[in-house]
């Protein structure tokens, strides 16, 4: 099976019903069970306040990607690598393009910035 992760900005959009080339793709990934998190997207949608008990549970259901050896020391570096080229990178944004960078997995986000870990780390972005 093939897995793609979820950044929060596309599942809040999908959860707020918006319909965008991603959103439709959050969908479609969490229907097929293919949706995966790097480990803070899943803070970040948990830290919501409010946050309905069903939604939070749908949360709970994607499956997690394992923080491999090496990945802080990775993140760190990438992370400077992105600051060194004069890129935006948040400390949020590299721990999630680094899980998926160890993983191969591609990354479903409406976030812009992450096109800077895409052109200079390779990072697959959907859609």
């Amino acid at each position: 099976m093939n897995t793609t992760a979820l950044d929060s900005s596309s599942v809040i959009g999908f959860l707020d019903g918006l319909d965008r080339p991603d959103t439709r793709l959050v969908e479609r990934v969490l229907v097929s069970g293919e949706a995966v998190f790097a480990p803070v997207v899943i803070t970040e949608l948990l830290s919501q306040p409010g946050l309905p008990e069903h939604v939070s549970d749908l949360i709970r259901a994607v499956s997690a990607l394992d923080v491999e050896p090496g990945y802080w020391e990775r993140a760190g570096l990438l992370r400077a690598r992105l600051l060194a080229a004069g890129r935006r990178a948040r400390l949020a944004d590299t721990l999630i393009a680094q899980a998926c960078l160890d993983h191969d997995v591609p990354l479903v986000t409406n976030d812009a910035d992450f096109k800077h870990f895409a052109r200079l780390a390779k990072l697959r972005l959907l859609p």
